[in-house]
Formats: structure tokens, sequence, C-alpha cells
């Protein structure tokens, strides 16, 4: 194990190398479970209802909020671990892993808690009438009571991530993707249980995530250490300080969602599982650009820990650079693949063409969500979160109500397109942002150090300062 004063993996070579592997090994195990996700949706079409694919819409809505909440916490979790080890103090990093998990099961089991009673009013205030309200229902039944494994997981990876370790974070999302690949045609098909079969099936594949996390975090790397309950009480204003606003952040993206999932279903069940079956390409095709929102977070938290804010500056070029170039490649290659994917998930009607919409005009502004993706990322690790906050529910409101009301009037189509508009705005002023903030580090740091020669040497840590020093 390492040993305080050793500094973090990422502050030391091609900072475009950490960008590029950290990405990629992060992507395929990501990229694996959202299409798992696809192919999930791929079985229950072979059902041959419209009303299930309908159903997995608006469930996968309402499971959009409880994975933000994860992730939130988990952004929390990798910053100020990641922090820790830039700053060379790998015994506090430790008890921040333990406290980090510790938080994420009260929260989570809170928030399912919460949610389980209300299922079906939140379903019908997103839209849901009738057959697809229970189906749905049915479905969110099984599955929420599993927020809480999904969230563990989730951190798990992220702590792997923040240690430096992309190949087992990896191996966390990717063992999940193959888990699924075989139980969800067990379930669906092989015990005849159709929806509740893939229901029990992404119960069973939150297990296995946490059993392969826990064993890079605890076994591997032995990055969990004992927390008192002072200690939960020290460490829980720097997390929440992260915690709250990123949470809020990627809450804002279901929010976003579920707006634009309830106008869509004005136009009926076609136009809702056409919606469904975009939800599903979407991360299938720009799961990379996920990825890289939390893959380059660590580098960033590590590099900022050690004071190197040049490193900073170069990876958050490094990560735009990357972002356009992907974004690209994926638009042309959607645009030629837009009638077979209609094809494969059996889309007619308003699915086919919102399917058709997205993959030949809406998916180049994919561009411009990736590149808020990496602003976020930048405020969440350099101690801007609420900036991340401001830019993500200005997007969510401000960048989807007026422009998905106004393409209301052209249909469901109309809606879609609208919805990708409202990212060119927000995606470009968040990057500017971004690179205004990163060259103020310096003197971000020297207004820091002026201060803490006015409070008790104690005070002087990464975790309450924000600086990177141990």
């Amino acid at each position: 194990m390492s040993q305080d004063g050793e500094k973090g993996v990422f502050t030391r070579g091609n900072t475009m190398r950490h960008v590029v592997v950290m990405t990629a090994t992060s992507s395929v195990g990501l990229v694996a479970i959202f299409l798992v996700d696809a192919i999930n949706l791929f079985y229950i079409s072979l059902l041959g209802q419209q009303e299930l694919a309908a159903a997995i819409g608006y469930a996968a809505t309402i499971m959009f909020f409880s994975i933000s909440i994860c992730i939130g916490i988990a952004i929390a979790s990798a910053a100020l671990v990641g922090r820790a080890l830039g700053a060379g103090s790998v015994s506090k990093s430790r008890e921040l892993a333990t406290a980090s998990l510790i938080y994420l099961v009260v929260i989570a089991s809170i928030f399912a808690a919460a949610l389980y009673p209300i299922l079906p009013t939140v379903l019908h205030l997103l839209g849901a009438r009738g057959e697809t309200l229970e189906l749905a229902a049915q479905f969110m039944r099984i599955v929420v009571p599993s927020i809480p494994i999904l969230g563990l997981g989730m951190c798990l990876g992220a702590l792997l991530r923040a240690k430096g370790d992309p190949r087992r974070a990896m191996f966390v999302t990717l063992s999940g993707g193959a888990a699924a690949l075989i139980l969800d045609p067990l379930f669906i098909f092989g015990f005849d249980l159709g929806l509740v079969g893939a229901a029990l099936a992404t119960f069973c594949v939150r297990i296995i995530l946490v059993i392969v996390g826990l064993h890079g975090v605890w076994k591997v790397h032995d990055m969990l250490g004992p927390v008192t309950v002072n200690g939960l009480k020290e460490f829980a204003a720097p997390f929440l300080s992260i915690a709250g606003p990123a949470t809020a952040t990627q809450l804002a993206t279901p929010v976003g969602n579920a707006y634009v999932t309830s106008v869509i279903a004005g136009f009926g069940d076609d136009a809702v599982a056409g919606w469904a079956i975009v939800g599903r390409i979407l991360p299938v095709a720009f799961g990379v650009i996920f990825a890289l929102s939390g893959a380059v977070g660590p580098i960033m938290s590590q590099n900022y820990g050690a004071a190197l804010y040049k490193r900073v500056l170069q990876t958050l070029r490094d990560s735009l650079l990357f972002t356009l170039i992907y974004c690209l490649a994926i638009w042309a290659l959607l645009a030629l693949l837009a009638e077979p994917l209609t094809t494969v998930f059996g889309a007619t009607g308003d699915a086919a063409e919102l399917v058709r919409i997205f993959c030949l005009y809406v998916a180049g502004s994919f561009l411009f969500n990736g590149a808020l993706f990496v602003a976020n990322a930048a405020f969440n690790n350099l101690g801007y979160p609420v900036y991340a906050t401001l830019f993500n529910w200005g997007r969510a409101t401000i960048g989807i109500i007026p422009f998905v009301a106004v393409g209301q009037a052209w249909g469901a189509e109309g809606v879609l397109i609208g919805w990708g508009l409202g990212a060119i705005v927000f995606g470009a002023a968040a990057m500017v942002t971004a690179f205004y903030l990163v060259r103020q580090l310096p003197s971000k740091a020297r207004a820091e150090d002026l201060a803490e020669r006015h409070v008790p040497p104690a005070a002087n840590s990464p975790f309450t300062s924000g600086k990177g020093s141990s």
C-alpha cells in the first residue's frame, strides 16, 4: 500500500494519455451496461407489446433520478479521495473512502424508501396511463429497493478511478454488463417472467457490481480504513459541500428529461416508445463521453491537490479535444445507421420517426452536452460545484422548456429537436467559464495562503480549504 507523502499517479506523465486511458477503460464497462440496457429493451420489444416498451421508458425516467443522486455522491467521494491522494495523505483518503460509502447507503436508502409508496403517483405525473402505468409500477417495485446497492457499485468504481486504477473500475461495470447479458434473456424468456424477469435480472446485476467493486477497493488496494463517529461528523461538511451541489447538478438532467417525457406522452405510447429507444441508443453511442466526465475528475483533483495548475488546464484542453473528435465521429456513424436502428428495435410510426430525427440531426447537439459534462467535471473537482449546478439547471430549464414548447407545435419530432438545440448555448457557456476559472487557480491558491495565515495550522487541509497541501 502507498504511504503518506507519495503523490497520485496522475501528477506525472502526459495528460492526454491519462485522459484517453481513463476514458477508454471507464467507457468499456459503462457502455457495456448501456448496451445491455438497449438489448434488454430489444428483448422486451420481442414480446410484441408497445405498452411494455413505453413502460420501460417511464421507469427509466424515474431511475434516472436515483442514478443521478448516486452519481452526485460518487463525484464527492472521488474528488475528496483523489485530492487526498494528490496531497500525499493516504491514511486520510482511506477514512474518507469509508465515510463516503456510509453516507451513500444512508442517503440512497432514504430516497428509495420515500419513492416506493408514491410510484403510481409519480408515473401518472409523467404521463403514464392504464396498462402502461401498471406495467411500469410493477417493474419499479422490484428495482427501487436495489437503489442503495446500485449506488454502492457506482461509488466503489469512482473510488478505484480516484486511486488511479481505471482497469479495475472498468471491471466493476463490465462484470455487471456481462451478468446482465446472461441474466436478462434467462429471466425474461428462460423463466418466462417477461417484464418482471427484466426487473429481477437488474436487481441481481447490481449485487454483482458491489461484489466486484469491493474486491478492488478493499482487497486489492486496501482503500477502506476505520472511521469514527467524530470522523463522520468531521468529513460531513466537506463531503456535503461537494455532494450537495453535485447531486443537484445531476438531478437537473432527469428533471429536464421528465419534462420532455411528459410532453412526448401527449403524442401517445408510440412516441414514448420512440423516446425510450432514443434513451437507449444515446448512452451506448455517447457512453464514452459520459465516462469522460467521470474519468477526468480524478486527473484534475490529483493535480489540483498537488498544486500543479498548468496540468489541470492541459487536462481540460485535452478533454475538450477528445470530446470534439469523438462526438463528430459518432454523429456520422449514427446518421448512417438511422434506418437499421429503427428496424432492429421494431419501431414504427412516430417511434421510427423519432429514432431517425435523433440519428440524423439531434445527435450532433451532444458535442455541446459533452462540453457541459467536461466543464462540470472541472467545477466539481476544483472547488466550484455551484457553477455545475447553475449550468446544469439552466440547461434543464431555460435550455429545454422554451425550446420544447416551440417544437411541440411540430409534433413529437419537434419536441426532440427542441431538446437538442438547448444544449448548444449552455454547453458553450459552461466550457468558456471552466477555462476562465481554471486559469484563476494560481490566484485563488495565493489568496487562500494569505487567508490561512490567520487561522490555526490544523485548518490547513485539502479537505477543508480546497488547497492542495497536507
